[in-house]
C-alpha cells in the first residue's frame, strides 16, 4: 500500500513539471523552469523507489496513464484547452486501461 501511495504522489510531482513546461516559456521563465526540474526529479526518485515493489509494466502502465489524463485535465481546467469528443474518449480508455492492468497485479512476478 506504501508502495502505492508513493506512485501516487510520484505521479503528482510528474504532473506538476508537465504543467510547469507550458509556463516555462521554452525554459525562459526561471521560476516555472525550476519547478519542473525539481518535479521531474522528485518523480523519477519515487519511480525508483516504487520499482522496489511495484512490477514496471504496472507501475509505468499507472505512472504515464494517470499523468497523461491528470495533464490533460489540468490543459482544460487551468489552460482553458478544449478537448474534442475524440480526445475525451481516449482519456476515457487510458482510465480503463489502467484500471485493467491493475486487475491481476498480484499475479505479475518481478
Amino acid at each position: 500500500m506504501k508502495a502505492y501511495i508513493l506512485l501516487f504522489v510520484s505521479i503528482g510531482f510528474e504532473v506538476l513539471g508537465t504543467s510547469m513546461l507550458k509556463l516555462s516559456d521554452g525554459f525562459t521563465n526561471l521560476i516555472p523552469s525550476v519547478v519542473l526540474l525539481v518535479s521531474f526529479a522528485l518523480s523519477f526518485t519515487l519511480m525508483g523507489i516504487v520499482l522496489k515493489t511495484i512490477p514496471l509494466s504496472i507501475a509505468y502502465s499507472v505512472w504515464a496513464g494517470l499523468g497523461t489524463v491528470a495533464t490533460g485535465l489540468i490543459g482544460v481546467f487551468i489552460y482553458g484547452e478544449v478537448l474534442s469528443v475524440l480526445n475525451s474518449l481516449g482519456l476515457l480508455f487510458i482510465v480503463l486501461g489502467v484500471i485493467v492492468m491493475n486487475q491481476n497485479r498480484n499475479e505479475v512476478t518481478t
